[in-house]
C-alpha cells in the first residue's frame, strides 16, 4: 500500500510522514483529509491535473476522504504565476463558470460522489480586517522570500505586489478550515503547501504533510503542460485529437507520458521503455500511449477508432485523401468575402488564442489550399472549397 502511494511521487515532506499519518488514521479509526487545491483560471482539465487526480484515486480507493478545495476567493486574487509576474485576477463570473467546469471533469478521473468539494470563499469571505492581521502576523517576510521566483523578483528589482504575499498565506489557512491531513499538489506548489503545515502548527494543531506530484511536460517537450502555453492534452479531447496531439510530443518525452499520463502496469510500463531502449520505433511507442490515454477518458472502441483516423489521415502522403471538416461560409460570421488569414484561422480554431494563431502563421503551419501562407494579415478570399490546413491536425473545406 505504501509503495503504491509513494509511486511516482516527486517530494514527501516530512520523508516519513505518510507512514506516520497511515499509522495514526489507523489507530485513531478515521479517514484522512487528502486536500487538493484548484484556482480555476481556466475551464479545462488537462493530464497533467490527472497525475494528481489519480494519486487523489489511489486515496480515495483505501478510504480516505478526499476534499477538493475550489479557490473561489484566491482566484480572485491571482496567485503568483512563478513567471517573475502577477496573474491576472480573475472575476466572480469567470471563477464560477470555470469551477463548475472543474467539478464536472473531476469524474473523469475521481469519483466525484466519494469527494468532498468546497470553496474557499466560504471561509475568507468572512474574515473580519482584524483576523487577516492576526493570520498575517504568523508569517515573517524573511519566510516568503523562501519561495523562489518571489526571491528572484526582489534581487532583480521587479515588482511583488503585497496581494502576491498574502496568496500563499491563505493558501495555507484553507488547511487549517478543513483539518487537511495530506495536502497534494505540483512540485511548483511546495512552497504553497508548506505554509499550510506552519499555520497548522501556529492553529496547534497536527501539521499537514506535503505529497508534490512531479509536472507532466506539455506538447512542445519544455514547459509544463499548461492551458495558456496552448501545449496540453485535455481530458475532454475528443478521440481523434487525443491521439494526434500524442503521436505530435518530441521522442524524449515518451518515457514521461508512460510514467505519468498512462495507466499501464508496472510490467507493461517497464516492457515499453525497454522496447525504445532496444530501437523499437518511437512511433509504435507512441501509438500505444495514445490508445491507452483515450481508454481511460472515453473508451476501448474510440481508441480503435482514432488509430484508424490516424494512420488514414496523417500518414497518407496525398493531401486529396485528407478528411476535411466541411465548415459553412456562413458560420463564420464575416462581412464580405474577404477576411485576414488570422482571423479566418482563429474562428476556425477558437480554442487558440490570436497570439498563438500568429505563431502558427509565422512558423509555416498554415496552408490554404495546399500553399503555405506565413503572413498573419494577409487577406483570403472566402469562396466554397477554400481548404485549410491548420497545424498538423486541423483540415477545414468551405461550403
Amino acid at each position: 500500500m505504501i509503495s503504491t502511494l509513494k509511486e511516482n511521487t516527486a517530494i514527501i515532506l516530512p520523508e516519513n510522514g505518510l507512514e506516520e499519518k497511515l499509522k495514526q488514521a489507523e489507530k485513531e479509526n478515521r479517514k484522512l483529509i487528502i486536500k487538493l487545491g484548484f484556482d480555476p483560471t481556466a475551464p479545462d482539465l488537462h493530464l497533467g491535473h490527472a497525475v494528481l487526480l489519480k494519486k487523489l484515486k489511489q486515496f480515495q480507493e483505501l478510504g480516505h476522504q478526499v476534499v477538493i478545495v475550489v479557490g473561489s476567493f484566491t482566484a480572485r486574487i491571482g496567485d503568483p504565476t512563478g513567471k517573475n509576474k502577477a496573474r491576472k485576477p480573475l472575476s466572480a463570473e469567470d471563477v464560477s463558470h470555470n469551477a463548475q467546469t472543474y467539478i464536472n471533469q473531476l469524474s473523469k478521473v475521481i469519483d466525484v460522489e466519494k469527494t468532498k468539494i468546497v470553496f474557499n470563499s466560504d471561509w475568507l469571505d468572512k474574515l473580519s480586517f482584524p483576523e487577516v492581521i492576526q493570520l498575517m502576523s504568523k508569517v515573517t517576510v524573511a519566510q516568503l522570500m523562501h519561495r523562489n521566483d518571489f526571491n528572484k523578483r526582489f534581487t532583480e528589482n521587479t515588482p511583488i505586489a503585497m496581494h502576491e504575499l498574502v496568496y500563499p498565506i491563505l493558501q495555507g489557512f484553507d488547511s487549517v478550515q478543513i483539518k487537511c491531513d495530506i495536502e497534494m499538489g505540483g512540485t511548483d506548489q511546495l512552497f504553497n503547501c508548506t505554509m499550510g503545515r506552519q499555520l497548522q502548527e501556529a492553529h496547534l494543531m497536527p501539521a499537514q504533510i506535503v505529497m508534490c506530484m512531479p509536472l507532466l511536460k506539455g506538447l512542445d517537450g519544455k514547459e509544463k503542460m499548461s492551458k495558456s502555453l496552448n501545449n496540453i492534452i485535455g481530458l475532454t479531447d475528443e478521440p481523434n485529437e487525443m491521439f494526434g496531439k500524442t503521436m505530435s510530443i518530441p521522442d524524449s518525452l515518451i518515457d514521461e507520458f508512460i510514467d505519468l499520463a498512462s495507466d499501464f502496469s508496472d510490467e507493461e510500463k517497464r516492457g515499453l521503455q525497454l522496447k525504445l531502449q532496444n530501437g523499437e520505433n518511437p512511433m509504435n511507442i507512441k501509438k500505444l500511449i495514445a490508445k491507452n490515454i483515450i481508454c481511460q477518458y472515453h473508451d476501448k472502441a474510440a481508441a480503435e477508432l482514432a488509430e484508424s483516423f490516424f494512420s488514414s489521415q496523417f500518414q497518407s502522403k496525398n493531401h486529396e485523401e485528407k478528411v476535411y471538416e466541411p465548415v459553412s461560409l456562413n458560420s463564420l460570421s464575416h462581412t464580405g468575402n474577404l477576411i485576414t488569414l488570422v482571423e479566418l484561422c482563429s474562428k476556425l480554431k477558437n480554442d487558440l488564442s490570436k497570439s498563438s494563431v500568429r505563431r502558427m502563421i509565422h512558423s509555416g503551419g498554415i496552408r490554404i489550399n495546399h500553399i503555405k501562407i506565413t503572413d498573419p494579415d494577409k487577406e483570403i478570399e472566402l469562396f466554397p472549397q477554400t481548404k485549410i490546413k491548420i497545424g498538423k491536425r486541423d483540415f477545414f473545406e468551405l461550403i
